[in-house]
C-alpha cells in the first residue's frame, strides 16, 4: 500500500476499534459484527477490551468524528463539483457535513446527542488536514472523469453510515 494511504487508513481503523469496543451494540458496524459472531460473544469481547483499556469519554465519543473529518478532508483535496459554470471545492464539505450532523442532532432530526466537543474536534482535525494539503493546480471534478480518487472520497462519506445508531 502506498505510504500516503496510511495517513487515511490508520485513523479510520482506530475509529473502527473505538466503535466496535466502546460504542453501543446498536451502531450499524456493531450489528454487522454481532451477525458474524453472536450477541453474547460480541458483548463479552467488547467488555473485555473496554475493561482492559479504559478510554476517556472524549476519545470514545468525539475523537472518531474528528478523525473522520481529517480523513475525508484529505480524500476531498483537489476535488470539486461543477454546478453550471461554477466549480465548488470539496475542501469545506467535511466540516459542513460534521457541523450539519451535530445541528440535526440538536434539532432531533437524527439520532445522537449534540455535543460542542464534537464540533471542536472536527474543527481541529479539519484545520490539520487543510494545512497538510499542498496547494497545487491539478484539480479534478469528482464525477467526471470518475476515478479511484473519486471512489475513495465517496466511500469515505459512506463510512458515516457504519456509525449510525439504529433504534
Amino acid at each position: 500500500m502506498k505510504k500516503k494511504y496510511w495517513i487515511i487508513l490508520l485513523p479510520l481503523l482506530f475509529c473502527l476499534f473505538i466503535y466496535l469496543f466502546y460504542r453501543t451494540e446498536k451502531t450499524v458496524v456493531n450489528q454487522i459484527a454481532i451477525s458474524l459472531f453472536s450477541f453474547e460473544d460480541f458483548i463479552q469481547l467488547q467488555n473485555s477490551v473496554s475493561s482492559r483499556l479504559p478510554l476517556n469519554n472524549h476519545i470514545i465519543y468525539s475523537l472518531p468524528e474528528g478523525l473522520w473529518v481529517f480523513c475525508i478532508t484529505l480524500t476531498s483535496n483537489y476535488l470539486f463539483v461543477k454546478i453550471g459554470r461554477h466549480q465548488i471545492s470539496l475542501l469545506f464539505v467535511p466540516l459542513l457535513f460534521a457541523i450539519g450532523l451535530e445541528l440535526f442532532q440538536l434539532l432531533h432530526f437524527t439520532n445522537g446527542r449534540f455535543d460542542f466537543w464534537d464540533i471542536g474536534f472536527s474543527l481541529f482535525f479539519w484545520g490539520i488536514a487543510a494545512y497538510l494539503i499542498k496547494q497545487q493546480n491539478h484539480r479534478q471534478n469528482i464525477l467526471y472523469p470518475f476515478t479511484n480518487k473519486s471512489l475513495i472520497c465517496l466511500l469515505s462519506y459512506l463510512i458515516v453510515f457504519l456509525a449510525h445508531v439504529d433504534n
